[in-house]
């Protein structure tokens, strides 16, 4: 099976990683950082379903790679890992620039423009939708 996680890559990711914990309500011991990462990679590569992540793969199940995905999101774990690993690309210089995308999102407005204010509605000027044409009622007659 392909490793996911290679030790060079892991070097880099576990120090940005939370420490972790065993219950002091005992319990089974937490799945390793390195197996769950495993796991969260595989799941978002292939695309498959959270819970039919693979026994055999050794990563826990779906639910505690979902769990800790989300934990660690909630950390800030993955803005710190993004960063990090793009700054050695840089540093390596193996960023394609040519595949970058910018939005008007992600930079600021030429002369600190600030937002447009919300457009009033002008009632005199509304266009008549077909959905508001009276129709006749229909007459009721006797169904025979």
């Amino acid at each position: 099976m392909k490793v996911l996680v290679s030790d060079e890559l892991w070097a880099v990711i576990a120090p940005l990683l939370p420490r972790q914990r065993r219950s002091r309500k005992g319990g089974r011991p937490p799945v390793p950082n390195r197996a769950v990462l495993t796991g969260i990679l595989f799941v978002l590569q292939t695309g498959i379903p959270w819970e039919y992540l693979p026994q055999e793969m050794g990563c826990g199940s779906g639910v505690t790679c979902w769990r800790r995905l989300r934990a660690w999101q909630r950390r800030g774990v993955w803005k710190r890992l993004h960063r990090v690993l793009l700054e050695r690309l840089a540093v390596a210089d193996q960023i394609d620039w040519s595949r970058a995308v910018v939005d008007s999102r992600s930079l600021p407005a030429k002369r600190g423009a600030g937002r447009p204010g919300r457009i009033r509605r002008i009632k005199a000027n509304r266009a008549r939708s077909s959905m508001l044409f009276r129709m006749p009622r229909a007459s009721r007659s006797p169904v025979r």
